[in-house]
């Protein structure tokens, strides 16, 4: 293998794979990216056998080639090198490449690339296209929802459903769920579900580039895989093999008070009262009071700490039904708050007991549940 690149592009493709290199593998492979030619560019791949990322940049290839190198080796050493014409010359005796830029140079020593493991290809007859703003906001509406505790791997998932021209994601860690469709250009010919592990849709977003663009999704037949095509990045990732548990009876069916508030208002007094609720198990009382003729609706938001102190904050809200005093764990809150841009938001409460339901107003593609918390009187 020989190629030249430039030293920028090389830096970013290996931004975008360094994430799925394993850490803690027995296999040293794993620690390694692999550099392969392919079809006039330069193909990056790495994986941690749950995800595969592979990217592609523009090359001048003079010799076809792969090699599997160390990644934070390479990846270190490309960063320290100035924005220059990067020359790649693999030494396929001694499995070691040459690395070239302005008057700087390095050998690092490989694996062969043959030990790697296989890199699926995207499906480009049987495939599902989305707007990649609209999956990348739906990812992060739902999956602050999963899990991050493996004794229950499922919950570690986002069951994604499809459906003729509907998209629907779920993710519930067992106190709050979070709900959001979408429409998809096409139309799925049967119904498909799957579960995704959380966090390699957290990975899609981050390595996902203009929110113009689209991305391509596939199920290898017979893998138990997901293929995520984004043009000049793919990442693969494994699919979690478990029945997704039912939610539907967790979904209040009513609610006897709906609060209609600023979302930015309500947003900054639970970020202020997890300040003081952080030392209480995130707990904070939400007190909404109807509105009259002379004076609007409101709810105080208050959390109390035994060791640091306590805060109150009320904000003006149109109230629709009953007064109602309830505890909620307000990071849970601020979580959802963070991922809503409406302008508006509805809280929908039935009794102290009951879950909560967060809605942005005007948006009926988002829907977001949270369990309340017990408190004392």
């Amino acid at each position: 293998m020989k190629i030249s690149c430039l030293q920028e592009n090389l830096a970013k493709g290996l931004n975008v794979v360094s994430r799925a290199v394993s850490t803690r593998s027995m296999l040293p492979v794993l620690a390694n990216v692999l550099l392969e030619t392919d079809n006039g560019r330069l193909k990056l791949s790495a994986t941690n056998l749950e995800v595969v990322v592979t990217a592609w940049i523009g090359a001048k290839v003079e010799e076809e080639g792969a090699i599997t190198i160390p990644a934070r080796t390479f990846s270190d050493f490309v960063g320290a090198l100035p924005q220059d014409q990067v020359d790649l010359t693999l030494n396929e005796q001694t499995q070691t490449i040459h690395i070239a830029c302005a008057r700087t140079e390095a050998n690092i020593k490989g694996i062969d690339a043959q030990e790697f493991p296989l890199v699926p290809k995207p499906d480009e007859e049987n495939r599902i296209r989305v707007e990649t703003a609209v999956l990348k906001q739906m990812i992060s509406q739902v999956a602050l929802a999963a899990a991050t505790d493996d004794t229950r791997p499922t919950l570690t998932g986002v069951s994604t459903h499809f459906e003729d021209s509907k998209m629907l994601m779920a993710a519930t860690d067992g106190f709050r769920l979070s709900l959001r469709s979408a429409h998809i250009p096409g139309h799925v010919e049967k119904p498909i579900d799957i579960i995704i592990p959380a966090r390699a849709l957290l990975e899609l977003v981050r390595i996902s580039g203009n929110d113009d663009d689209v991305i391509y999704i596939s199920l290898p037949e017979g893998r138990n895989q997901v293929v995520f095509d984004l043009g000049n990045v793919v990442l693969v990732s494994q699919l979690i093999n478990e029945t997704f548990p039912d939610y539907t009876p967790i979904i209040p069916k009513n609610s006897l008070t709906r609060t209609i508030m600023s979302t930015a208002e309500f947003r900054k007094a639970c970020k202020t009262a997890e300040i003081f609720a952080r030392e209480a198990s995130h707990t904070a009382r939400i007190r909404i009071e109807p509105g009259d003729e002379l004076s609007p609706g409101s709810a105080v938001i208050a959390a109390t700490s035994a060791e640091t102190g306590d805060n109150v904050a009320q904000i003006d809200a149109n109230v629709d039904g009953e007064a109602i005093e309830i505890a909620f764990n307000v990071k849970y809150m601020t979580d959802v708050l963070n991922v809503i841009d409406t302008p508006q938001v509805a809280l929908e409460t039935t009794n102290p007991t009951e879950p909560g339901v967060i809605k942005p107003v005007g948006d009926n593609d988002f829907v977001h549940i949270i369990m309340p918390m017990h408190f004392g009187r």
